[in-house]
């Protein structure tokens, strides 16, 4: 009878509660549609695209500045 009473108080193994608290917390997202994953991946590369295109211009319009200043000296 003892044993039965410690089986029952005992938890489960850290592992087993771990996936099941997992499973549980991604049944509650809230994922997007195949529209909206596209139309936002869509967006992030429009603007890595953007923002990669600006760097670069900045990049060869500073080393051009610091190259005509250094070349003065």
């Amino acid at each position: 009878m003892a044993k039965s009473k410690a089986k029952a108080k005992r938890r489960p193994n850290i592992i087993t509660r771990l996936l099941r608290e997992t499973v549980a917390e991604l049944r509650k997202v809230n994922w997007p549609t195949r529209q909206e994953a596209t139309q936002l991946t869509l967006l992030v590369l429009l603007v890595i695209f953007v923002m990669s295109s600006l760097l670069g211009v900045l990049d060869y319009l500073f080393s051009k500045f610091f190259g005509f200043i250094v070349s003065l000296g």
